[in-house]
């Protein structure tokens, strides 16, 4: 069994598409170890997008991703990261395959829904900033 970090993104909550998520999640098999709703704080959204801090638009992450609430998660299953990755689609959600979460919810890459850990180190140190009791 592996986990993985998850968040449902405040554009989930503008579309009001958190229980549709959470019901893919479910149906597709994940375990929920942990889950909490939080507004995310600057240093938060810092520290979880620090490999992207040099990118031009890594304050227009950090403000979108401290707007409105998020919903943080702890997923566990077999293959969970790649599961989770699987079931999110494409980060472009134009790009994202049929049936994904970006693909039906998402409006356009900057405002995807959902966030997921691309391997299991990731997972490990995101999941250590948002839950670090686990």
């Amino acid at each position: 069994m592996e986990r993985t970090f998850a968040i449902i993104k405040p554009d989930a909550f503008a579309n009001k598409n958190v229980g549709k998520v959470m019901s893919m999640i479910e149906s597709d098999g994940f375990h929920i170890v942990a889950m909490e709703k939080i507004i995310m704080n600057d240093q938060q959204a810092q520290a979880l997008y620090h490999d992207l801090r040099e990118k031009s638009f890594f304050g227009e992450l950090v403000s979108a991703m401290t707007s409105s609430p998020v919903i943080i998660l702890c997923l566990e299953k077999d293959n969970a990261v790649k599961s989770w990755r699987d079931l999110m689609g494409a980060t472009n959600p134009k790009e994202a395959e049929q049936g994904t979460i970006r693909a039906l919810f998402s409006e356009h890459i900057g405002a995807n829904t959902v966030h997921g850990s691309d391997s299991l180190t990731n997972a490990a140190r995101e999941l250590a900033i948002f839950f670090p009791g686990l």
